[in-house]
């Protein structure tokens, strides 16, 4: 087996500074690599020895300032401040926080290169601010000029006049961004760095700095390794081969550090470079997905034999952690996770989400009351359902009370609740909202301690962590913004946020990201997501500062972070005896996944071939069609219209409907007034107003006149028409029907327009019975039904739903009839059938065939009920009642259905028929097959 770097390294400072490494400090990139080196150190000495101080090159910097780094959220708050005050805009948190990221980004590569703010910053427009170029190269020059030409006065677009106005103050948010955290003894990584090495003089705490493992170094870094060396107290470890420098990206960057910092091993061991091994075997795959790579982890562990930490599973994507975490088999006992888990992905995420919602939209802080969508959706979830024996009770309660406004001391039922739906006046500061999240989390994790997982909880302190710092924040002032923004910057830290694991490091199969791998060395690799874009990753990264300057000011550009993941890469296979290596080559957005630069390379310089693999998913493409179904069905104690309507369009969707008991769940927005909440609030208007109307005329019951006066007046007085409408929107929209609730919501924008629209069409419904009168109303909203007689001797059903409106009228023949009226609220004209049969033929449910078989059913029943007079069905579509001869008639073919008994036998035969169908278990049930029905179908899944 190859001896990994870190044992060469070990086995050096042995040699050199023998046992005793009290006053040796050993410096890392990262922390991983400290406890594998700490082991060789103790297999090699083969008794105790005095272990040498591990410190990160982050923590020597830090050790040498007396400020503090200021965490990523405190940044972008101040550097907020000093945005809208040098630049005199009003940009909200939320909305600067993603670039103000890049912002601090750049600020903080300016300073980790040294590089002079106000020259990169200098004015584009005016070239005489370069007249002093003396530090730049004759290529820097040339750069520079080259770019500057692009803002002359001829050639400014729109653009560049945006970019020009934000350029002349980043100099000035610079200056003031590190001046406001300096007066808190705070800074960015980057000022903390240049700090430091700005300093005259500096102590160093131990007799020897062992640098292990750096590759590309910032100027920073430069400055202090120099330093270092010039005392005498710094020696470096450089891992690279005779092939990486002579002929990889990052090579030159590396080799012209090495005149000022030898490599220690160069001196002591030439076998570093001459029995550096190629792995024995590599292979290339390729998947369509990204699941599909995770899934082959599975089995590429099932051909490693007891894997160790000498096996591990690098991520180019860390993403996949999820799914990787789950496709690991179970014959592998210890796994050592090192990338975190995405907190945006665990449950606690959507909890906090829904918490934020049931305050933002889910409370009246005037009327101290609970929307019940938002309260449901809440107790709901499954951190809330299970941590209390009460909340299933609850929930239960309030669905069947179905208030839409419960209170606090309805919901208030133990501990839990009582914290959840604690009252407090409208959320004008943060406090009060991250308080009370705070405490949520608390008794969330407190309720479940005793059966949660370490992951659950991990995720809530994570969590409380995270809204802590929040509060902390807003409690001095930094952070300052309205609930919705508030809610927005959550989300955004939320997915920026992982969860660490806690394991053994030295122990088992090592899952990382390809920064985790820095320093150490596997014999069994597998590499997932290493196509172009993640393999190298940050290649094209957005930032302020154009590429012509960062390449002139000596700036990280694109090249350097190429050359770091170069790095990385090469680095990795250097002492791998066989890595296989996956990149997905599915096509997204027009363009082709490809694998990574690095992998293109390797074909065309690695001496020995290179086996490749396409990963395929479990189960190939297979175009499913829906089948038949046995039928189960059984008569409901009444049948109703929708019931066939429903067979007719599908009897697949009558079985899953009816059968199954199969329901769309109702996510609709409370706030939101669509097709079917618009229709019954008409309804339930057009029924208030002339119940009113009735009832001041002695009530329904006594058949009272309506005349064209009664109406005129309705008209007139268009209180009482709104007053109808609010009500209506009360009990379908609110679901207040209790009328001793002394409550009327507030409506909002979109609402107020839907309540102007349905004020309109109620007037537009009295306009046209004012023509219409005098008439009677006999019902509304009433409920009827009959007894039909099947085809088989002995069997029947009864049949039956609700009416809108049944009035009595006179035709111009001086004729009375019954009418049988639907409103429709849809905008759609209604194409007449040509006869009954046309009613129950499947393929004229998109003509509405349903409206037409509704209408006759119901107008066949009050014609049984009422043989004196004709009965006429009518559908009266009240966006058309405005015309001068508008009939809401039903018609078959042009003529009108000016009795409906003409029909009611072949009607009924039909039916008759339809009915025998679709409850004979001789019969299964068929799908459509005009398949346009499935396009929309709730249950679509289930058939294709």
């Amino acid at each position: 087996m190859t001896k990994s770097f870190l044992t060469y390294v070990a086995e050096d400072i042995l040699s050199k500074y023998g046992t005793n490494l009290s006053r040796v400090a050993v410096v890392f990139p990262n922390k991983r690599a400290s406890l594998f080196l700490n082991e060789h150190l103790a297999r090699l000495a083969g008794k105790p020895i005095w272990s040498p101080a591990y410190i990160t090159i982050s923590d020597l910097f830090r050790q040498h300032s007396q400020c503090q780094v200021a965490d990523t959220i405190k940044s972008i708050c101040e550097l907020h401040k000093s945005f809208t005050n040098q630049t005199g805009t009003e940009e909200t948190l939320d909305h600067f926080f993603g670039w103000g990221q890049l912002l601090l980004n750049d600020f903080d590569d300016i300073d980790k290169q040294m590089a002079d703010a106000s020259r990169v910053f200098a004015n584009v427009t005016d070239l005489h601010e370069m007249d002093d170029d003396s530090f730049l190269t004759e290529e820097q020059r040339h750069v520079l000029h080259r770019f500057f030409s692009n803002f002359s006065e001829e050639s400014n677009s729109e653009l560049k006049q945006r970019f020009l106005r934000l350029w002349t103050h980043m100099n000035d948010i610079y200056i003031d961004f590190n001046q406001r955290l300096k007066s808190q003894n705070l800074a960015y990584e980057g000022a903390l760095y240049r700090e430091v090495v700005t300093q005259e003089s500096l102590e160093f705490n131990y007799d020897v700095y062992l640098f292990v493992g750096f590759n590309v170094l910032l100027q920073v870094e430069h400055r202090l390794f120099t330093l270092l060396r010039r005392q005498g107290k710094a020696h470096f470890y450089w891992d690279f081969d005779q092939y990486y420098m002579k002929d990889n990206e990052a090579g030159h960057f590396i080799s012209q550090y090495l005149a000022d910092f030898p490599n220690e091993l160069d001196n002591h061991d030439e076998r570093i470079y001459n029995n550096l091994s190629t792995p024995r075997r590599i292979v290339f795959a390729s998947a369509a997905t990204e699941n599909i790579q995770a899934r082959y982890a599975a089995s590429w562990l099932e051909n490693i034999n007891s894997p160790s930490r000498e096996t591990a599973i690098v991520l180019c994507n860390e993403n996949l952690l999820p799914t990787i975490i789950h496709c690991i088999p179970s014959e592998v006992k210890h796994v050592n996770i090192t990338t975190g888990y995405p907190l945006a992905q665990s449950p606690v995420a959507s909890l906090i989400g829904k918490l934020i919602a049931l305050r933002r939209d889910g409370y009246d802080h005037q009327e101290q009351h609970f929307r019940i969508r938002q309260v449901k959706a809440l107790l709901h979830h499954p951190y809330l359902i299970n941590a209390s024996p009460q909340i299933p009770a609850l929930l239960q309660q309030l669905d069947e009370e179905n208030n839409f406004f419960p209170t606090y001391q309805q919901l208030n039922i133990d501990e839990l609740t009582g914290t959840l739906f604690q009252p407090f006046g409208p959320v004008h500061q943060n406090e009060d909202l991250l308080t009370w999240l705070c405490s949520v989390v608390q008794s969330v994790a407190k309720a479940s301690h005793e059966d949660a997982s370490p992951l659950k909880e991990e995720c809530l302190f994570r969590s409380y962590t995270l809204l802590n710092r929040l509060l902390t924040l807003s409690h001095n002032g930094d952070l300052t913004t309205d609930i919705i923004t508030l809610g927005r910057l959550i989300s955004q830290l939320t997915q920026a946020t992982t969860v660490p694991f806690h394991g053994e490091p030295a122990e088992g199969l090592q899952i990382m990201g390809i920064l985790e791998t820095r320093n150490l060395d596997f014999q069994h690799l597998l590499i997932l997501s290493a196509q172009e874009g993640n393999m190298p990753r940050g290649a094209n990264e957005t930032s302020f500062i154009p590429y012509s300057l960062r390449k002139a000011y000596g700036l990280t550009t694109p090249d350097h972070k190429v050359a770091i993941y170069s790095y990385y890469f090469h680095r990795l296979l250097q002492r791998c005896e066989d890595v296989t290596i996956v990149y997905n080559n599915a096509t997204n957005d027009g363009q082709k996944g490809e694998m990574s630069r690095f992998l293109q390379q390797l074909l065309v310089e690695y001496p020995h071939p290179i086996k490749f693999l396409t990963l395929q998913g479990g189960q190939g493409y297979n175009h499913k069609q829906p089948q038949p179904i046995a039928n189960r069905a059984t008569p409901p104690h009444e049948l109703s219209p929708s019931h066939i309507n429903r067979y007719l369009r599908c009897p697949l969707l009558f079985h899953y409907y009816y059968v199954e008991q199969l329901r769309k769940p109702d996510d609709t927005d409370d706030d939101i007034v669509d097709d079917r909440i618009f229709g019954n609030i008409f309804h339930e208007a057009s029924r208030i107003i002339y119940s009113q109307l009735l009832d001041a005329k002695g009530g329904i019951a006594t058949r009272p006149v309506i005349l064209k006066s009664d109406i005129d007046k309705l008209l007139k007085e268009q209180v009482s028409i709104q007053r109808a409408v609010d009500d209506a929107f009360r009990q379908e929209l609110f679901k207040i029907h209790n009328p001793d609730v002394n409550f009327q919501p507030r409506l909002n924008g979109l609402q107020l327009i839907n309540r102007e629209v349905i004020i309109h069409y109620l007037r537009q419904l009295l306009l046209l019975d004012s023509k219409l009168a005098p008439f009677s109303i006999l019902g509304m909203e009433e409920h009827v039904s009959m007894k039909l007689d099947l085809q088989q001797p002995g069997q029947s059903i009864r049949i039956g739903g609700r009416i809108d409106r049944m009035d009595l009228i006179t035709d111009s023949s001086g004729q009375q009839r019954i009418r049988v009226v639907d409103y429709k609220t849809g905008s759609r004209v209604q194409k007449n059938l040509p006869d009954i049969d046309a009613v129950f033929m499947p393929e004229n449910i998109k003509h509405h065939s349903d409206y037409y078989l509704q209408a006759l059913f119901y107008s066949i029943i009050i014609a049984r009920q009422h043989r004196e007079l004709p009965v006429t069905p009518a559908l009266l579509f009240i966006q058309h009642a405005g015309g001068a001869d508008y009939d809401p008639t039903l018609r078959l073919g042009k003529e009108p259905i000016n009795n409906v008994s003409e029909y009611t036998d072949l009607f009924l035969d039909q039916l008759r028929q339809i009915i025998t169908k679709m409850y004979n278990p001789a019969i299964p049930l068929v799908p459509n097959a005009e398949q346009h029905h499935c396009k929309h179908c709730p249950y679509r899944q289930l058939c294709f």
